[in-house]
């Protein structure tokens, strides 16, 4: 950064996903950095997030420079804008990472289908339920589907009751994405599981891993005795 002039940091610096672009290869959605933001002045948020006020851009760009880092436009539209003293080449690679992540996630996550009859018994409500909440854990929405007979189709607010139970006795597993409505001769409801596929694997691997340890610990326990007998 010699010479006095400012370069922008993401073409220069190498991260964990590879090269970061150049300057030339800024989007039209990129936030301005360093010497493209061209306002007299600027609110300016430190590298720790502290508040150090309106300052002239010649300063703000001075402390990024003194620092290493970039000055990065957060707020354009703010009077003044509000900038902040940041890696940027960090940043952009870090949120690409959540987006491919959410991307992934969106990807991976599966409609599984629990089927209800309007005048089901409680056994076989507990079964399915059972089953949509084993749905919900490893982070699948459920498509919960009531199939009318004949003349249930005439009385739909049944329907909704039983689908509204669902919805409550899942609650602790999954929120409600899309209300009872009509498809056809059924009605439908969506439910989406409040954990995300990934962390409902990550999860899945703490507990085996969990009782694999416990699995452990019990067979040095039941080996000690032995073990001390024949010392």
């Amino acid at each position: 950064m010699g010479g006095g002039r400012l370069r922008f940091r993401p073409g220069c610096r190498q991260h964990p996903g590879g090269r970061i672009p150049s300057s030339k290869e800024f989007r039209i959605s990129d936030p301005r950095t360093n010497e493209r933001i061209r306002v007299p002045e600027v609110r300016l948020v430190g590298p720790a997030g502290e508040q150090i006020g309106v300052v002239r851009i010649e300063a703000a760009l001075r402390l990024a420079q003194e620092a290493d880092l970039d000055l990065v436009e957060v707020a354009p539209n703010s009077k003044p804008p509000v900038v902040k003293i940041m890696d940027y080449g960090k940043f952009k690679y870090e949120a690409a990472q959540k987006e491919k992540e959410a991307r992934r996630n969106q990807a991976n996550t599966i409609l599984k289908e629990v089927r209800f009859r309007l005048k089901i018994e409680a056994h076989d409500y507990t079964t399915k339920l059972k089953r949509a909440e084993g749905f919900l854990k490893a982070g699948d929405k459920v498509k919960a589907m009531i199939l009318f007979r004949g003349r249930e189709q005439s009385r739909p607010e049944q329907g909704v009751r039983l689908l509204r139970k669902f919805a409550e006795d899942v609650a602790e597993l999954g929120t409600v994405e899309s209300n009872p409505t009509i498809d056809g001769r059924n009605m439908v409801m969506i439910v989406a599981p409040l954990k995300s596929k990934s962390e409902a694997k990550q999860e899945q691997n703490a507990v085996r891993a969990a009782n694999k340890q416990a699995a452990r610990s019990a067979k040095t326990d039941a080996n000690a005795p032995a073990e001390a007998a024949a010392e």
